[in-house]
C-alpha cells in the first residue's frame, strides 16, 4: 500500500497554471527524486504537499487517510491544516532557523510548542522536555553536531545549518520527509556533507522526496525519478529508465549534459 498518494493536483497564482493535473504515488521507505528546469513547479508541488499552499484540484492521502480533498470542503478546514502538516517535514532551500535560538533549541521548539497541547502538560513539564531534550540531542549526533549543540545558527556553517534544519524535520518524526534543494544555499564544499547525511537517511529507509538541481545525486540516490516540465510530470520512472532510457524528447535535452554514456 502507498503511504502517499497524490492525485489530480492543480494550481493557479492569479492567471499562470503551475501544476497541471498532478499524480503520482510513494511506498514506504522509497525516495524519489523531483527534477526539472527552474519554473516547472518542483517547489509548488513541495508546498502544496506540506500545506503551505492549497492546490485548487486534487486529492491528497497518507497512510490511506484522506488530508485533503478538493471536492470535498470538510478536509480543508483550517484548524485542520496544521495537524495535516505533521504527517510531512519540510527541509527549506535556505535553513529557516530561527537565529534566537541554538542548534538544540532549534530542533527541541516545535515539539516544545506541541507539548504545551497536551492536557497533562503542567503536571509532567519537567519530564517531557526532559524527553524532548534527549531525543534532540540523539538526531544533533546523528547529524555529526555533537559538538556544536549549543552554537547559535550564526557561529554555524552553511552545511552545518542545514544539517540542524534536517535535525529539526527528523524531530517530529515525519511520515514523509521532504527536500527542496538543499544544497542550493551552500558553497561547493559544503554540499557534500549535506548529500551524505540524506544519502545515510535513504540507507536508513527514511521516505523522502528530494527536489534537487544534483543530478548526480538524484541519479544514485532515489529509487523513483519524476521529471517536471511547464507543471506536468512529464515522465517518471526508475533512476535507469529516466536518466539512461527517457522516453521524452525534453526529459533527454534536460539531461543531456548529465548523461555522459
Amino acid at each position: 500500500m502507498a503511504i502517499l498518494e497524490v492525485e489530480h493536483i492543480s494550481k493557479t497564482f492569479e492567471h499562470t497554471k503551475v501544476l497541471k493535473d498532478i499524480s503520482f504515488s510513494l511506498e514506504k521507505g522509497q525516495v524519489v527524486s523531483i527534477i526539472g528546469s527552474s519554473g516547472s513547479g518542483k517547489t509548488t508541488l513541495l508546498r502544496c504537499l506540506n500545506f503551505l499552499e492549497r492546490p485548487d484540484t486534487g486529492i491528497i492521502r497518507v497512510g490511506g487517510e484522506t488530508l485533503l480533498d478538493t471536492s470535498n470542503p470538510a478536509t480543508a478546514q483550517e484548524a485542520e491544516i496544521r495537524k495535516k502538516r505533521l504527517h510531512f517535514g519540510l527541509v527549506f532551500q535556505s535553513f529557516n532557523l530561527f537565529p534566537q535560538y541554538t542548534a538544540l533549541g532549534n530542533v527541541m521548539l516545535a515539539k516544545e510548542l506541541l507539548a504545551k497541547e497536551q492536557p497533562d502538560y503542567k503536571a509532567r513539564k519537567r519530564e517531557i522536555h526532559k524527553e524532548i531534550q534527549s531525543e534532540a540531542e540523539e538526531l544533533l549526533r546523528q547529524m555529526g553536531l555533537s559538538e556544536r549543540m549549543n552554537n547559535y545558527p550564526h557561529q554555524l556553517s552553511g552545511g552545518q545549518c542545514q544539517r540542524v534544519a534536517i535535525a529539526r524535520a527528523l524531530a517530529l518524526k515525519p511520515d514523509i520527509l521532504c527536500f527542496d534543494e538543499p544544497t542550493s544555499a551552500l558553497d561547493p564544499e559544503l554540499t557534500g556533507e549535506v548529500l551524505r547525511v540524506i544519502k545515510e537517511l535513504a540507507d536508513q529507509k527514511t521516505t523522502m522526496i528530494i527536489v534537487t538541481h544534483e543530478m548526480a545525486f538524484a541519479r544514485d540516490v532515489a529509487n523513483h525519478v519524476i521529471f517536471m516540465d511547464d507543471g506536468h510530470i512529464l515522465e517518471q520512472g526508475t533512476p535507469e529508465d529516466v536518466f539512461l532510457h527517457s522516453k521524452e524528447v525534453r526529459t533527454r535535452q534536460f539531461l543531456s549534459r548529465f548523461n555522459k554514456g
